[in-house]
């Protein structure tokens, strides 16, 4: 008999071992579909190149640029203050001594609708004495390269800005060459890149001591030649029809959608019993934190910022009668009242959920290298109502 009892107790534990691996299978397969899901939500099939912190910092004006679109936790300040929904910077890959660029546009996709582009160059202090240069300033062109066998001949390239420059001046100069990036979208072999002249106020070619730019070569990363590309991918459609009441002025952004897990029968059972607090008494709706940490899912090595951000939750019962404190929409209220008087079976109480979604933003290295701020909509819950 105890032979017997050994027997089946050894058999219970050869077969909760295969429970076991069977349980930890599962959480992995749950994990990895999540973080799947995830990059969805950020528009990307896989993460991009984890990169050594520290081994390359983002331009400054990329920096800029997101401090003055998002509060420190990446939360929009304003929707109107980006261009599209997507800001690329890209590096020259020639590094030449010659004021001549090239920037590799691969990592764009054809999708994506070309808002503006901008040539960033940084313009140094002349070496050469210009005692002798009756004028203040000169002229600087940026041309697109049509053809690099003939880049100095006319026919061989195509003027797409062209401006004053002062010679004593130095700092950025911003020159919008949207034509020219549009082009190469469209036919990636075309891209040859971009020589910049400079003359004189009389049409002479200037000497490269007299009006210098920051080459990638010889001179601080922070002062590279940079192209800056605003585009919109077009995932702003809506997935929620979103109105703000009229007493309240804080900006809603469009809807992005976002990818639903698959809920199991126990998690349906028990999403009522969320309604309540820990001393099992009734909540009302309310809005509750919920921290995002890219650092615990594994993104920090290619995310610049935010390090994470709270994206709220929704949580509490819409019992009636339902106050105006709740910010029921009439269809809830009159859900609620159809509940309470039971005048029809199955017909449960409204939903606490969010009724105003704002964007975030993020700033981040692609797998090419690039600094990428990217505005992703209905990422935190502003406030929660009954529904």
């Amino acid at each position: 008999m105890l032979a017997a009892v050994i027997w089946i107790s050894m058999m219970g534990l050869a077969i909760s071992r295969p429970s076991l691996n069977h349980l930890e299978n599962e959480s992995k397969e749950v994990r990895s579909e999540a973080i799947k899901r995830l990059l969805e939500v950020f528009g990307m099939e896989d993460p991009p190149a984890v990169l050594v912190r520290g081994h390359k910092q983002p331009p400054q004006y990329m920096l800029d640029l997101y401090n003055t679109i998002a509060d420190v936790d990446g939360v929009t300040k304003d929707p109107t203050l980006l261009e599209g929904n997507t800001v690329r910077s890209f590096f020259d890959k020639l590094h030449s001594d010659q004021i001549e660029y090239l920037f590799n546009m691969s990592m764009v996709a054809k999708s994506e609708k070309i808002l503006t582009a901008e040539l960033h160059l940084f313009k140094l202090r002349p070496q050469a004495s210009l005692t002798f240069n009756r004028h203040h300033f000169c002229q600087v062109s940026v041309y697109q390269i049509l053809d690099s066998s003939k880049k100095n001949i006319s026919q061989g390239k195509k003027l797409l800005s062209s401006r004053l420059v002062p010679i004593h001046s130095s700092g950025w100069e911003v020159f919008t060459i949207t034509q020219a990036v549009r082009s190469w979208m469209l036919d990636e072999g075309s891209n040859l890149g971009l020589l910049i002249s400079v003359r004189t106020l009389a049409g002479l070619q200037t000497d490269l001591k007299t009006v210098r730019f920051a080459s990638g070569r010889n001179h601080h990363h922070s002062k590279q030649p940079m192209l800056v590309l605003f585009t919109d991918d077009g995932r702003r459609a809506s997935s929620l029809e979103i109105v703000p009441k009229a007493s309240d002025n804080s900006p809603v952004g469009p809807s992005l959608p976002f990818p639903s897990l698959p809920i199991s029968a126990v998690a349906r059972r028990n999403a009522r019993s969320l309604d309540y607090d820990e001393n099992g008494e009734k909540m009302p709706c309310q809005r509750l934190p919920l921290y995002v940490d890219f650092e615990e899912i594994g993104w920090s090595g290619w995310i610049v910022s935010p390090r994470g951000y709270n994206a709220y939750h929704c949580k509490g019962s819409c019992s009636f009668p339902l106050g105006q404190n709740m910010r029921p929409t009439n269809h809830a209220t009159v859900q609620s009242i159809i509940n309470a008087l039971k005048l029809t079976k199955g017909i449960e109480t409204p939903c606490c959920v969010p009724d105003k979604l704002f964007s975030i933003n993020l700033l981040y290295f692609d797998d090419d290298e690039n600094v990428v701020l990217k505005q992703y909509d209905d990422m935190v819950a502003g406030s929660c109502g009954c529904h």
